[in-house]
């Protein structure tokens, strides 16, 4: 991601506030804006170096936009700008509740890929869906209302790990599909 003092964040490229909660029309509105002032064709006419800074603010953009769209990466973003590392790989700290989870999860996936049932596979994807807005309104919480960004730390971790698994499902239903 990022964080080059030139550019500026994400969000005030956008000028948008800064928070997780985000209407996904205005953000995109944003970015269409911002793409429109500047996209390398508007500057086709002008020197080598004024289209190559309109490239690097147009990828700028692009990837502003990409981060913001999508809540983990948002919620990523925004743990990165508070200064706190989610400890992605050294940190596997999580409420037991959540881990027993985990465990079942992992279980029914690998029974319902194993038996090759699609209609398991897909009522897990639904399910893992479920938690995972679930998660997503409490990392709102943590951010726009609490400022609780050690609590947003756990919730990325977990919400990390749905998003894997529901890849793997994915993965599996290809495999199964071809």
């Amino acid at each position: 991601m990022n964080l080059h003092p030139a550019f500026g964040d994400f969000y005030s490229l956008f000028n948008l506030p800064r928070a997780f909660a985000l209407e996904a029309a205005r953000l995109e509105s944003a970015y269409l804006d911002v793409q429109g002032r500047v996209h390398p064709d508007r500057f086709a006419h002008l020197s080598e170096n004024e289209r190559r800074v309109s490239m690097q603010w147009a990828a700028h953009a692009n990837e502003a936009y990409q981060t913001l769209r999508r809540p983990l990466s948002r919620a990523r973003y925004l743990l990165e700008l508070g200064g706190v590392d989610p400890e992605i790989e050294s940190n596997t700290a999580m409420p037991a509740a959540f881990l027993m989870r985990q465990m079942m999860l992992r279980e029914a996936v690998e029974e319902a890929t194993d038996e090759e049932d699609v209609d398991a596979l897909d009522a897990l994807i639904r399910e893992l869906k479920v938690e995972a807005r679930a998660i997503e309104t409490a990392l709102a919480q943590d951010f726009d209302q609490n400022h609780d960004l050690s609590a947003a730390a756990g919730r990325v971790r977990q919400l990390m790990f749905l998003d894997r698994l529901q890849q793997e499902i994915r993965s599996a239903l290809e495999r199964l599909d071809n």
